[in-house]
């Protein structure tokens, strides 16, 4: 069941409810059929966005610029923003809403939110469906994006392609194609681009929420995060995004190596910057539940520390102090396995980790920003030495 615009939480499950599907955007894809109330026809999707951004350019400039033609087919920074990344954002769209739904789901199946609490977390997911929904967040994306390009507009006729431009030197001005660029192509990914992100910032308002609710916490949970240790999986829902946005910032710095006689060394800050900035929104919201895990941490070891200490002391005195005579009866004693069972939940408290955090969402991260930098490497450095010098690292 998918939710319709203008749905409240209390008609739908709140596992059944998307924050992906939402939104004049969604909704205006809908009367025009690129998207069904259970599918989303991705591959429809991606061919019209490809239709709309990239093979008018090519028209264009077949039609009025030929000579430029290859030059455009050749535009690295070009095809990875309409051939790559728009794709890889409509995909993440997918990947965003399975994720989301799925841990929604498990949430409620888990049993970790208290009945009394149900209501709360209903009015949440209400709100944020009107947000959703709401037309304004979209305007404002839009109304941002032409913003930058008028700021950047004169900058980017000094160091146009030659398929951007007409004439030269302060004669020179954008060429037909040059506009689409601007106005359509590069609008069509950065929209996509911030949607994402702004599709992630509900889910983060829904994780703060979730966060202040009446959580059933247990400390012996074995996935040492008190039984919300699937919530570490969040970003893998961003990786898409993470992946797009790192291969256009890729594309920047290969054009900068290529033509600008720039080196791979000079962008290592940048990369550091960008790999920690990105780690940082896309992780940042599960710290919303660092202080209730620490204080549960804590309560376990106190808590459990007691009863540790008193089943200790019966163990010890039993068959430490008074073992004489019922030697033989110490391996059939229950009390043995009740202490090895007991040792292990409390080893489950002490190991517990207040951050949520998924090694394989966290590597999920760092390889969405550095697979898109490997053309990066090529730019400057062969294929054959890079080959090499990951065979000597593996050996």
């Amino acid at each position: 069941m998918v939710a319709s615009p203008r749905t409240t939480a209390s008609e739908v499950p709140a596992s059944d409810i998307s924050l992906v599907r939402g939104g004049p955007f969604y909704r205006a894809q809908m009367m025009v059929r690129l998207i069904e109330p259970e599918r989303w026809n991705l591959g429809r999707r991606i061919v019209f966005a490809i239709a709309v951004g990239w093979v008018p350019l090519v028209l264009i400039t077949a039609l009025f610029n030929p000579s430029a033609l290859r030059e455009l087919l050749r535009d690295y920074a070009v095809n990875v923003r309409m051939l790559f990344a728009v794709p890889v954002l409509l995909a993440g769209q997918i990947v965003m809403e399975h994720t989301f739904r799925a841990l929604a789901r498990h949430l409620r199946d888990a049993g970790l939110i208290a009945p009394a609490d149900l209501i709360r977390l209903d009015e949440v997911i209400t709100r944020l469906l009107r947000v959703r929904d709401s037309i304004v967040p979209e305007l404002l994306i839009v109304a941002a994006i032409y913003v930058h390009i008028a700021v950047l507009f004169h900058s980017r006729v000094t160091v146009a392609r030659p398929w951007e431009v007409i004439g030269a030197g302060v004669g020179t001005h954008p060429s037909l194609a040059g506009w689409y660029y601007g106005l359509v192509s590069e609008a069509i990914y950065e929209f996509l681009l911030w949607l994402s992100v702004w599709q992630w910032c509900l889910w983060s308002y829904f994780l703060f929420r979730l966060s202040r609710l009446d959580l059933q916490l247990i400390a012996t949970h074995p996935d040492h995060h008190g039984g919300i240790g699937f919530l570490g999986l969040s970003p893998v829902a961003a990786a898409p995004t993470a992946l797009a946005a790192s291969a256009v910032v890729g594309s920047f710095w290969r054009l900068e190596i290529l033509h600008h006689g720039a080196h791979l060394m000079d962008f290592r800050l940048e990369a550091i910057v960008l790999l920690v900035v990105i780690l940082i929104i896309f992780m940042g919201p599960l710290v919303f539940f660092v202080p209730r895990l620490g204080r549960l941490r804590q309560k376990g070891i106190l808590e459990y520390g007691a009863l540790a200490q008193m089943h200790s002391t019966d163990f010890h005195r039993r068959w430490i102090e008074h073992r004489a005579g019922h030697e033989e009866e110490f391996l059939a004693a229950p009390e043995v396995s009740t202490m090895t069972d007991f040792a292990s939940s409390y080893e489950n408290i002490e190991h517990m980790q207040p951050f949520p955090f998924d090694r394989g969402a966290f590597v999920a991260l760092v390889l969405a920003v550095a697979a898109p930098m490997l053309p990066v490497v090529l730019a400057e450095i062969p294929l054959s030495q890079v080959l090499k010098g990951l065979l000597s690292a593996v050996k």
